[in-house]
């Protein structure tokens, strides 16, 4: 029996380096899982994802290329789908609560610099969504516990509060001589430029391309593969 076919679901950038990173990304997915990957643009480039999905004969199983599951994942994606008339589509969770994807930033902020006692800011993308922003904080509290109890800061890009700049402020002000910012963005784009002006002292790279954040998306498709299938 043939695999479901894999459609990432990325955000799309007009940043030709974060598109180039999310071919990547479905490139090195098809390798670890065997199955025919496609990719679909949840905002700002086109096809989206209810187009793909379209053109795509037999089972999909749609793996949402995201941190955490905001108004894209939730609301988006699934609009795509059924306006496509693939509503039948297997739709998997966000990546942002998988391990590898902590590793990934684990590894990336030890690589910008990152010593052991300096304070850190998690920057995030930012959501209007209630439940995005407390996947957030959940990830900062993981990302404290992996590094030894280090307090971890949240800080957004854009959308929500505090901004990236104002949890280094904060930060700052309470006493840390050095700030790290650790990215909790996919790919690199407009929002990870934005970084380098926050005034922290090391600035971690996009979590692509790691080879942990493919890993999870291999899993995300697996583990929904079969429901795909029925």
């Amino acid at each position: 029996m043939a695999l479901p076919t894999l459609l990432l679901a990325v955000h799309g950038t007009r940043e030709p380096r974060g598109s180039a990173a999310a071919r990547r990304l479905a490139g090195a997915v098809a390798e670890l899982t065997g199955a025919p990957v496609r990719l679909g643009f949840a905002d700002v480039l086109a096809p989206d994802v209810g187009e793909v999905a379209a053109g795509i004969d037999g089972p999909v199983v749609v793996v949402p290329a995201f941190l955490a599951a905001g108004y894209h994942v939730r609301v988006d994606i699934p609009a795509q789908l059924h306006r496509a008339g693939r509503g039948d589509a297997v739709v998997t969770g966000a990546l942002g609560e998988d391990d590898r994807l902590l590793q990934a930033a684990v590894r990336r902020l030890r690589r910008a610099g990152w010593r052991t006692g300096e304070a850190v800011v998690l920057a995030a993308a930012g959501s209007s969504d209630p439940d995005a922003r407390a996947q957030v904080d959940q990830a900062a509290q993981r990302l404290s516990r992996r590094l030894g109890g280090a307090g971890v800061e949240v800080g957004y890009v854009a959308t929500a509060e505090p901004a990236v700049a104002e949890a280094v402020r904060r930060l700052r002000a309470r006493g840390h001589r050095r700030v790290a910012l650790a990215s909790w963005l996919l790919a690199p784009g407009l929002f990870h430029q934005r970084l380098a002006e926050a005034g922290a002292d090391s600035v971690a790279r996009p979590l692509l391309p790691d080879a942990g954040v493919a890993a999870a998306v291999a899993a995300r498709y697996q583990a929904a593969a079969l429901l795909a299938a029925v």
